[in-house]
Order: structure tokens, then C-alpha cells, then sequence
């Protein structure tokens, strides 16, 4: 609480398609007092900071259990033996989190029984009650990336001259600054109906509405994103404005806790459900 140490989440992995969490192959075997672990994960956020000193460990207990069941959270000291990090992983070139995230081998790593958070089979369940607010946090970003997108065009068009005229008097111009202008207010707005939902009924009566801010902040962010550095030109692709990383932290965003494909999915079933259940009363 003193933020004198941090933590790293271990859940996505190489080997398997990691955008369904059941997928995952990572081993918690109980051996007497203890578990032991085997597993290879990736994406490990915030392990390359140096005041990362514990790993949140998601694997499989139990291989038989129902689906959603057999996974458990464990945590696991980053100095145990026979956890390596194998590697730095860099986002587009960025450093995406603190210190970077990380490829990390757990090879017969060994902690005690009541490392376990929760209880076994309840990981899959952790994992979801943090990522509806997860994902809300992720969308407040993206929109206020954007709003200083919209920001560095706004100011760029009255400083730049081609052709005899200042860019805010192309009518093209204008047009981009008030498509995103709009853009921007939609998804605030949509983002603030899920997140007073949430804070209102809940964290699953919310998910359908945080399910449409994944699918539409993202998307939103990229492309008013990408007309500031087409404004900007060449000073938009390179570090003297925060663009260029914006761009990469949306483009990843996409991915990031489900991808669009996932979301979409379920969106839909959810509101075909809905309809079909209306239809029946």
C-alpha cells in the first residue's frame, strides 16, 4: 500500500490462445504442504521493474474440473528458485508498463499451500471480477489520449502554413477535428454509462455495456489518433509528441483484455438472447 514494491500478473502464455483464460496450460500441483508450478507465460505486466517482488500466478489445478473451475491464483515470490525471467518484451518498441513486461519460465517452482488465493478453482473468477473495471480503466485512458490527440491537432493547424494558408482554414481539416470531436464525446459518454452501471448493479449486470466500450474506445482512440499525426506529419511519428505512443498503446488495447473478436461475440449472443427472451414474454 506504501507502493514500496509491485507486483506482476502471469496469466497470458506463448503456447496457447490465450484470449480465452481456460486455455491456459500452466501447472499447480499439490505436492504435501506445498504446490509446485511448471509453466511459461509471457506478457507478464510490470515484472521488469526492479520493485516488482511478487508474481500473481494463474494456473491450472485440477485438469478434470469443469471448464471454468480448474483454474487457481497463487502467489509466488519472484526470487523463488526455478522462476526465470527469460526476457524483456518491448510493445511497438515501448516500454507498455512500468519497467516493461516479461517472458518468464516457472520451472518446478515450489511455494506453500497458503500462497493460494481464495481457494482452488477460483482463479478463472478472480480473473473476471477485476477485469469489467480493468477494462473501464483501460477506456478512460484511451479517451484521454485522444483528447490530447485532439488537443496537438487543434493547436498544430493554426501554427503550420503550407501552400499560403494555415491548415485550420482546409475545410479537410476541419472536418477530421469535428469528426473526433464527436467521436471523443461518444465514447465518454458511453464509457460513463458503464462505469455508473457497474458502480450501480454490479460488475455483471454492467457487461454488456463494458463489452461495447471495449469495442468502440479502442477503435475510437485509433483513428483520432492517427488524423493528429497525419496533421502533424512528420513530428507526429516521432517522440517530440506523445502520438506515436498513444497509437501503439491503443493498437495494443485492442488485444488487451479480450480481443475485439471476443467481445463482439459475446455482445452479440447476449443481445440476441435478450431479444429472443423479449419476444417469448
Amino acid at each position: 500500500m506504501n507502493g514500496d514494491i509491485r507486483s506482476a500478473f502471469l496469466m497470458t502464455e506463448p503456447e496457447v490462445a490465450s484470449s480465452d483464460a481456460t486455455n491456459i496450460e500452466t501447472a499447480i500441483v499439490s505436492d504435501g504442504n506445498d504446490y509446485v508450478i511448471n509453466g511459461r507465460k509471457w506478457w507478464a505486466s510490470g515484472a521488469m521493474d526492479p520493485n516488482c517482488k511478487i508474481a500473481i500466478v494463474m494456473g491450472k489445478t485440477d485438469f478434470d474440473a469443469p471448464r471454468h473451475v480448474q483454474q487457481s491464483m497463487i502467489l509466488v515470490p519472484m526470487d523463488t528458485p526455478g522462476l526465470k525471467i527469460e526476457r524483456g518484451l518491448s510493445v511497438f518498441g515501448y516500454t507498455d508498463s512500468p519497467e516493461g513486461h516479461a517472458e518468464i519460465i516457472l520451472n518446478n517452482v515450489r511455494v506453500p499451500k497458503t500462497n493460494l488465493l481464495l481457494g482452488e478453482g477460483r482463479g478463472f473468477e478472480i480473473a473476471q471480477g477485476r477485469l469489467g473495471p480493468g477494462r473501464i480503466h483501460h477506456c478512460m485512458r484511451l479517451i484521454g489520449m485522444a483528447q490530447r490527440a485532439l488537443e496537438i491537432m487543434s493547436e498544430r493547424t493554426v501554427q503550420r502554413k503550407p501552400f499560403g494558408r494555415t491548415l485550420d482554414t482546409y475545410s479537410s481539416v476541419r472536418q477530421d477535428i469535428a469528426r473526433s470531436a464527436c467521436e471523443i464525446q461518444q465514447a465518454r459518454l458511453l464509457v460513463l454509462s458503464a462505469a455508473y452501471k457497474m458502480d450501480k448493479v454490479g460488475n455483471k449486470e454492467a457487461k454488456d455495456l463494458i463489452a461495447m466500450i471495449k469495442i468502440v474506445t479502442p477503435q475510437m482512440a485509433l483513428k483520432v489518433i492517427d488524423r493528429a499525426i497525419q496533421i502533424l506529419g512528420g513530428k507526429g511519428v516521432g517522440s517530440d509528441t506523445p502520438l506515436a505512443h498513444f497509437f501503439a498503446a491503443a493498437r495494443v488495447l485492442r488485444l488487451a483484455d479480450g480481443p475485439d473478436e471476443v467481445h463482439m461475440s459475446q455482445l452479440g449472443k447476449s443481445t440476441i438472447n435478450k431479444y429472443i427472451q423479449a419476444s417469448n414474454v
